[in-house]
């Protein structure tokens, strides 16, 4: 029987805790129950916390732990649970120094959601790949310029470190390691059971791109607001800036300093944005969107649109549509 270590923090998010308590418990059990089969429990999962007291999850349950995580002797499987505020990383230090004793033991490490930040500060994410929220991907990438991120990513695995994406990706990053500790059989059975389809690969369909308008140049944010009021208008960047008073090269320059991307990508994940809107939203065909867009080419944006999404048009809608 493996033994899984789920690390439970202050504004901890309930469901990260618990739902992969439930996963890993009922691998071996459920699905022999349904069968007639006697049950066969998989794991072994412990609450810990630092210190061994409750902590308040985000929705304000107390959570009680198992034991203290200076108390684990020995785990197969460490998972760091998410948060629902930053203040949680005040632990850093001291989680840190637990995660990666354990981890100098051979112990595997999985984040789930934001908990990723709590592995990132221990500096055995450096040189390596992790995902995170698509909605704190910046917030990650100030605070840890040494871990290569991918957000379009649902789960990235190193082998003995491992990071998954929203918090209900909780549900497959636990079957992606009960596939790694069991095997493909048992992992499907555990799908099964829970309904879960399992090829989910990335957070592109979920992820709304966030256009940065935090920053002081406010001729840039003027083009910004431009730009979303009439994103289906013509433009062309030479004439762009000198109609605010700048060369092209300075206006590029400018732009993507302020943005973090050049104009032209800004555009076209603008229009992508928007298409997304009204797919939800309105009944028009995505001929008729492509156009109200900007584009006149509806194959070429179709492929754009997958590009960005990870989904054709049609697939959008039918997920996300709206009743």
């Amino acid at each position: 029987m493996k033994r899984v270590t789920i690390l439970a923090l202050e504004h901890v998010m309930g469901t990260s805790v618990m739902g992969p308590m439930d996963i890993f418990c009922q691998a071996g059990f459920t699905w022999n129950c349904i069968f007639g089969r006697t049950p066969a429990p998989l794991f072994e999962v412990s609450i810990v916390t630092l210190g061994g007291e409750p902590v308040t999850s985000f929705n304000g349950a107390q959570i009680r732990p198992h034991l203290a995580a200076e108390a684990v002797a020995a785990t197969d499987l460490i998972l760091v649970s998410s948060f629902a505020s930053f203040d949680t990383l005040a632990c850093a230090d001291r989680a840190g120094e637990w995660l990666r004793s354990h981890h100098d033991r051979g112990t595997v490490i999985g984040a789930i959601c934001l908990g990723s930040f709590l592995l990132a500060a221990t500096g055995l994410l450096d040189g390596k790949t992790a995902t995170t929220h698509w909605g704190f991907v910046e917030h990650f990438r100030e605070r840890f310029p040494r871990v290569m991120l991918r957000p379009d990513k649902l789960i990235t695995d190193e082998g003995d470190l491992l990071c998954s994406g929203a918090c209900h990706s909780y549900i497959d990053l636990s079957l992606h390691l009960i596939e790694r500790f069991c095997g493909p059989e048992i992992a499907l059975e555990c799908s099964k059971t829970i309904l879960h389809d399992r090829c989910r690969d990335t957070q592109k369909p979920y992820a709304v791109h966030r256009f940065r308008k935090d920053h002081n140049d406010q001729r840039i944010l003027e083009i910004q607001y431009q730009l979303e009021e009439n994103c289906g208008a013509h433009y062309d960047i030479e004439l762009l800036a000198r109609e605010h008073g700048m060369s092209r090269r300075s206006f590029e320059r400018r732009f993507k300093t302020a943005t973090g991307e050049p104009p032209l990508l800004y555009l076209q994940r603008l229009r992508v944005e928007t298409a997304k809107h009204l797919l939800e939203s309105d009944p028009q065909s995505f001929n008729e969107i492509t156009c109200r867009v900007g584009y006149e080419d509806s194959s070429f944006f179709r492929k754009l649109f997958r590009k960005h999404t990870g989904l054709s048009p049609q697939d959008y809608r039918r997920k996300f549509r709206r009743a």
